[in-house]
């Protein structure tokens, strides 16, 4: 069991405030690697998850990659520390938490993405600017910034 479900026995549903990484994995043609969600069903979103007690937001996002995709990512770079009210989430089953996300992207990885079918639906490369329309509002805006950033250098 990890730290926010032991958390969450302890507090039940009220907000809380839960730190997490997510990464813009890139293939050589400048298309971010997405997985179709298991829940919310078919929603699309970036790799990634919330930390474990005594992890850094890197080792997070290191972690949450391997466990959802199979790949292993190096070298990333930070792109935005992610929070605010746009950023206060309620779950159907009535937990309530407000984000804060780190977003990394990289170039850099090692292994062929294969899906965690207790997480994913499929994984799928997507051109930055094609994006599927079902497909967390949060990590769009993510890849938004990204894309803006690389156009700004």
């Amino acid at each position: 069991m990890g730290y926010v479900e032991e958390l969450r026995k302890v507090v039940g549903h009220r907000p809380l405030i839960l730190v997490g990484s997510v990464v813009l994995v890139l293939n050589k043609n400048e298309e971010v690697l997405l997985q179709q969600r298991q829940e919310p069903h078919g929603k699309w979103g970036l790799p990634g998850g919330l930390m474990e007690l005594r992890e850094s937001p890197e080792e997070t996002a290191y972690r949450e990659v391997y466990e959802e995709t199979g790949i292993h990512v190096k070298n990333l770079q930070l792109i935005n520390v992610f929070s605010g009210a746009k950023h206060f989430v309620k779950l159907a089953n009535g937990d309530e938490f407000q984000a804060v996300t780190t977003a990394y992207y990289t170039h850099d990885y090692e292994g062929e993405p294969t899906v965690n079918k207790e997480e994913a639906i499929q994984l799928k490369f997507f051109p930055v600017t094609e994006l599927p329309e079902y497909i967390v509002g949060s990590h769009k805006r993510m890849i938004e910034v990204y894309t803006e950033m690389i156009q700004n250098k």
